[in-house]
């Protein structure tokens, strides 16, 4: 079983690399034009993020497997996802892969998460963050979880880092234990 991961055009782009690289499971890689682009100019070259994936799709390909619910798959991850995405899965528009693959996973019941990468937020941003959560996935804006820093000294703790946190979190709503969690660190 794979983990779909859908990268849209919204900065945090780094986050997306780390998942990758954490995840236990094979991923299956699909970026929205955009998604490319900020990943460029934030983490470095595109071609090195489909390196560390099992399998790449075109966003504009309709025809790959993840386009079909009857694909078994782990679930599926947006990260980041931008407004306009969420807009779009909220609104059952499914004109992109990563839009098509987020409803397949959303109507065959599996855990679809976004990680919103937005703010501050509108009341449409609201709405259709309560829309997908009414249609069983998960929003998770992209704030890392500031905590598992207790005790260090900030000027010493990376964005590398911080965000590795906040994928370990990710990946723990599929059923992946994190290293390390609040209890840990209390």
């Amino acid at each position: 079983m794979k983990l779909v991961v859908g990268m849209t055009g919204a900065s945090g782009a780094l986050a997306t690399k780390l998942l990758l690289e954490k995840s236990q499971w094979p991923v299956t890689l699909v970026a929205s034009k955009m998604g490319r682009v900020v990943y460029e100019q934030e983490a470095g070259p595109f071609a090195e993020l489909e390196a560390l994936a099992a399998e790449v799709w075109k966003d504009a390909d309709l025809t790959a497997t993840i386009a079909s619910g009857s694909v078994p798959t782990v679930g599926m991850v947006v990260m980041p996802c931008s407004a306009n995405t969420l807009g779009k899965i909220a609104s059952g528009i499914a004109d992109s892969l990563v839009t098509r693959a987020a409803h397949c996973q959303l109507k065959e019941g599996r855990r679809v998460v976004l990680c919103i990468r937005e703010a501050p937020w509108t009341l449409l941003n609201a709405r259709n963050a309560a829309n997908i959560a009414a249609a069983g996935g998960t929003i998770m804006p992209m704030s890392p979880p500031y905590y598992m820093a207790k005790g260090r000294d900030p000027d010493t703790v990376s964005i590398r880092e911080m965000l590795g946190y906040y994928v370990d979190h990710v990946l723990s709503l599929f059923g992946q234990a994190a290293p390390r969690t609040w209890e840990d660190i209390r």
